[in-house]
């Protein structure tokens, strides 16, 4: 039997030594491996880089700015059942093994035993967390034991919920979906909360390989793999066998995210992802995973975008038709060789190209990429008469839906061409500055120049407001007369002299300041501006904003100095808001990937607030108003009223016709290189500018009125539309008054133009009228003249004594005008005028260069 008992322990100490061979050989494999591991303390701390989302004010989504689609949520707020289904297929021990899988690697090795070929995985969520992270995709077992020593390690250091958090936010799911939160969206525009379980299922079928499964190219394989999760889903008690067959039962839907869902308003989306990176670096914007709530309003954006595109285009359309596209040879097969046709730069995405197929001089039939055929607008063709279209003109083309008398449904098909003109709009809140709606151009993808806040622009008269502002601050009043006669200002030796002129080219004498802004007559402004000095109208430019630094020439008060549609637009919601110092805004609140309050525009502080604040039916409480007091609410008022006058008898006319309250100023520039509106409602201030990218005349006659009023009117039109008209407010201190509307006087008996003014208490207009002239304030002696006060921008120019009952004839050289008996004693009181200044506070116009003669 000895030799049974050395056998055994010779088997026994061949084993032994097996045993401590295999141990040192898995001592030095891990030895081996483990130099140069990567350091997997930092996931302790790891923050995945996250899609940043902007929203818009009513919270739907409006752009995403991401290196990769990743939308972080923690793990306590993922949904068990979608983490059931990854956990049932991809490792079903998870919360049992120490990284590694034993089971699942033994049953890995007998089946690549069996069927060769590519090695089947057995990697736990562990392991592929390291992978991910740490670790490469080479497909070796060099990289499997890496991967498995690492795993064991992580289990160690980290909680299992810490690894699964970072593996569902980390994993890449196919269609740019990084994460399982942005692949609930991607794939069925739900939230993980709202997966079904055939839903939650797919998404665990997909990390085997996105692209195997895809719903659209492989939907059997995909069907195939995501049942299997189901079942093995069954298998580890996370659904029943019932729910499971209603699963397997139904189709795989994915469900793409409907226009409706997304905010479009690119201009917007754009001023915003500049202002975050700014703010806190482009790794933040790409990376950090921000929650951006704006001050957009989407129902405004649409309103301006359509608003400024059909200025744009109905402007483009004076200046006449400019030709097609290109030109077809042969229009055989025209529906195939159509489709293939580049679209044009520019061009909308609900324009169609259109072939022309047969063509007169009356008429045109057309035929589009689909093969649907029609005939142009009867008005476009007219259009075209200057060039007209011939067959195998190719054009662009708008199919609009109208109804007709009976109320039913009419499309016709118009013809269209994309504008060579750009121009801006901005809509926002006066009391707070949030901006409601941007459209910074004609199209983002043609253009992403912002002209709204990057384009600098002359704004001509658009300014004017602000220099009598400055003028009623210093006692004048609305019905103060300023003579409208020529100037000739000597700008220094070796210049020539500067005469400004009207835009009219004429002169219309004495005039109350408010016919002067309503008119927008320029020889008045710089009248005015000389006389108070222009440092304190650069004061009052700059402190409402419109300028950093304004230059002090005398040419810049009819608005040569370059600003923008944002600043512009905000100094005039200063205007409606009583003086209040406001700072335009685009974010109203920004959080960091765990909902945390980094950022929040409104930094008020509400004592009575607060999740502590027990509701007792007590008052609201109320919240301090922050803002500074800019200016005196009673001028600002006063300018408000007569810009309200600019739109119900001055240039601004045709905004009338919307009956309700609305004020704004028409701008010019010299050669009507731009074209501006600015104005606002009690509650809404609007900035509208025309122009060429590349400076140039927009053409005769072409003005702010023509070019920027239509805009500004179809804006308000739709913004206000089911309103009701809210009055302008009128602050503690105003006296409104029945005056002689030509004279500035209290309104006598027989007055034929009356209105009422809007003055100071204690500044009421008495029998006396005030001048400012040549020789400064004079009370007038006398004042008779009969011009007519109507209700629009061309008044009976003042230029001859068949138009006239007054003395006033042609003006004197040196640029005054006979006929008016002024006081022996120049009248400077203290009230209601301060004294002139010493100097004019400024220089006179060192260059002409800027062209201020005509703007308007």
């Amino acid at each position: 039997m000895k030799w049974l008992y050395y056998s055994i322990l010779a088997l026994f100490s061949l084993g032994m030594l097996g045993l401590i061979a295999g141990v040192a050989v898995v001592v030095v494999v891990i030895s081996t491996y483990s130099r140069d591991l990567p350091d997997y303390s930092a996931l302790k701390d790891y923050n995945p880089p996250v899609t940043t989302r902007i929203y818009a004010g009513d919270g739907r989504l409006m752009e995403e700015y991401a290196a990769e689609k990743r939308i972080f949520v923690p793990i306590d707020s993922m949904p068990d059942l979608v983490k059931n289904a990854f956990i049932a297929a991809e490792d079903q021990n998870f919360y049992t093994h120490q990284g590694v899988d034993p089971i699942a690697i033994a049953r890995a090795v007998v089946t690549n035993f069996k069927n060769g070929g590519r090695p089947q995985g057995a990697s736990t969520i562990t392991q592929q967390v390291a992978k991910n992270f740490l670790l490469t995709n080479e497909v070796s077992y060099e990289r499997k034991i890496r991967e498995a020593i690492l795993a064991f390690r992580m289990e160690k250091a980290m909680s299992k919920d810490r690894l699964l958090e970072l593996y569902l936010n980390e994993i890449f799911l196919g269609q740019r979906s990084y994460g399982v939160a942005a692949a609930a969206l991607n794939y069925f525009n739900k939230s993980l909360s709202e997966l079904s379980i055939e839903e939650a299922a797919y998404l665990a079928a997909l990390p085997k390989g996105p692209n195997n499964y895809s719903p659209t190219r492989h939907y059997d394989a995909a069907i195939e793999r995501r049942n299997w999760v189901i079942d093995r889903m069954v298998v580890n008690g996370y659904v029943d066998e019932a729910q499971a067959d209603i699963a397997k039962a139904k189709p795989l839907t994915v469900v793409e995210r409907g226009a409706g869902d997304i905010v479009r308003a690119p201009y917007f989306a754009e001023e915003v992802r500049r202002e975050l990176e700014a703010r806190y670096g482009k790794d933040a914007l790409y990376e950090g995973g921000l929650a951006v709530r704006t001050s957009v309003n989407p129902t405004l954006q649409a309103i301006a975008e359509k608003s400024l595109r059909d200025g744009l285009m109905a402007f483009d359309r004076r200046r006449g038709w400019r030709g097609p596209v290109l030109h077809l040879d042969s229009i055989d097969n025209w529906a195939d060789r159509l489709a293939i046709v580049p679209r044009p730069e520019g061009m909308l995405r609900h324009w169609d190209l259109a072939i022309v197929t047969e063509a007169s001089t009356d008429a045109v039939k057309i035929g589009l990429a689909s093969g649907t055929r029609g005939a142009l607008n009867a008005d476009d063709v007219k259009w075209t008469s200057s060039k007209p279209l011939i067959v195998g003109d190719v054009v662009m083309v708008e199919t609009v839906t109208d109804k007709n008398e009976e109320g039913k449904e009419k499309k016709t098909i118009h013809l269209r061409q994309v504008p060579k003109v750009n121009g801006a709009l901005i809509a926002m809140d006066p009391h707070t500055g949030r901006v409601l709606a941007m459209q910074g151009g004609w199209h983002f993808d043609n253009s992403s120049f912002n002209r709204a806040t990057q384009a600098q622009r002359q704004p001509g008269s658009a300014f004017k407001p602000f220099i009598y502002l400055a003028a009623l601050d210093s006692g004048f009043t609305p019905s103060t007369l300023v003579l409208d006669a020529p100037l000739v200002i000597d700008q220094g030796p070796g210049l020539p002299k500067w005469r400004p002129t009207n835009y009219s080219n004429e002169y219309y004498g004495p005039t109350p300041i408010r016919v002067g802004v309503e008119k927008s007559r320029n020889l008045m402004t710089v009248r005015l501006a000389d006389y108070i000095g222009m440092d304190k109208v650069a004061t009052y430019a700059e402190k409402f904003g419109i300028f950093d630094k304004m230059k002090t020439n005398l040419a810049n008060s009819l608005g040569a100095q370059e600003t923008t549609v944002l600043d512009m637009t905000a100094a005039y919601a200063m205007l409606v808001n009583g003086g209040k110092k406001i700072t335009p805004t685009f974010i109203d609140r920004i959080q960091d990937r765990r909902g945390k309050t980094i950022y929040s525009d409104d930094t008020r502080q509400c004592g009575g607030c607060g999740p502590l604040i027990e509701w007792a039916v007590q008052d609201a409480p109320v919240v301090p108003d922050t803002r500074e007091q800019i200016n005196d609410p009673r001028t600002a008022y006063q300018m408000v009223s007569i810009l309200e006058g600019v739109v119900q008898r001055g240039t601004a006319a045709k905004i009338r016709a919307l009956d309700i309250p609305l004020a704004g100023k028409t701008g010019t520039t010299n050669d009507s290189k731009d074209a501006w509106f600015v104005g606002f409602s009690p509650d809404l201030a609007v900035g509208v500018y025309i122009g060429y990218d590349e400076p140039k005349s927009l053409g005769a006659r072409e003005t702010g009125a023509s070019a920027a009023v239509p805009v500004f009117k179809d804006f308000m039109e739709g913004a206000l539309k089911d309103q009701p008209a809210t009055p302008f407010r009128i602050p503690p201190g105003i006296r409104q008054v029945l005056i002689n509307a030509e004279t500035g006087a209290r309104a006598r008996p027989g007055d034929k133009k009356t209105i009422w003014e809007a003055f100071l208490a204690g500044t009421e207009p008495t029998d006396k009228i005030y001048i400012l002239d040549g020789n400064g304030i004079s009370v007038m002696s006398s004042f008779q003249r009969d011009l007519p006060y109507e209700g629009t921008a061309a008044d009976q120019p003042w230029q001859s004594d068949s138009d006239l009952l007054s003395p006033y004839t042609q003006p004197m050289p040196d640029g005054s005008v006979p006929g008016v008996v002024v006081d022996e004693q120049q009248f400077y009181p203290t009230q209601p005028y301060g004294p002139q200044p010493e100097t004019s506070g400024g220089s006179r116009p060192q260059s002409v260069t800027t062209g201020t003669g005509g703007l308007y």
